[in-house]
């Protein structure tokens, strides 16, 4: 069909990005390719189509994580290292004169998805849904049922990661 292959891309990198997990994202995007399906008739002359899949796979995805998070919660709390993690990324952090700006579109996107993929769910899930899904703080904590507080800081843990991850990469450095 293709009304399923033109939004094909756009479901599995949504599942991707928050999920951090190529196998679990080919599972959601089937799941939400099934439920269109299932709502074929209205959808499939309707502009409004690429936003319904886009919420269904959102929605499916954090669906996964907080079952995933539940099962894993004595681990993933154990393993939290939360000094490290308060650090934000030192003053004077350039991205403009770095390897990452001088890629390609694509290239960029693939070494922005592999640090993504390397952050705990607890701060990619929030980075993702604010940077890439343009939600709002309140709008990611409500959907996380998480406080605002927590969000905002999660959301700057995850900076302080990324930048991390990108200079250890060597596709970010410290400006001098």
């Amino acid at each position: 069909m293709a009304f399923m292959r033109n939004y094909q891309d756009m479901v599995f990198s949504t599942a991707a990005r928050l999920s951090g997990d190529d196998a679990q994202a080919e599972d959601i995007s089937q799941e939400v390719f099934v439920r269109a399906f299932e709502h074929y008739a209205q959808l499939r002359d309707s502009p409004a189509a690429g936003g319904w899949l886009k919420t269904v796979a959102t929605n499916l995805t954090l669906n996964y994580l907080t079952r995933y998070r539940k099962r894993r919660r004595l681990f993933s709390e154990l393993a939290d290292d939360e000094s490290a993690a308060l650090d934000a990324p030192p003053a004077g952090w350039e991205l403009e004169d770095t390897l990452l700006a001088k890629l390609g579109a694509e290239e960029r996107r693939r070494c922005i998805d592999d640090a993504l993929r390397r952050l705990p769910a607890s701060q990619r899930v929030p980075l993702v849904l604010y940077h890439f899904e343009e939600l709002s703080y309140q709008e990611i904590a409500d959907q996380l049922g998480a406080s605002l507080t927590k969000i905002k800081t999660d959301i700057r843990r995850a900076r302080a990661a990324m930048f991390a991850l990108l200079q250890s990469d060597g596709l970010v450095r410290e400006s001098l």
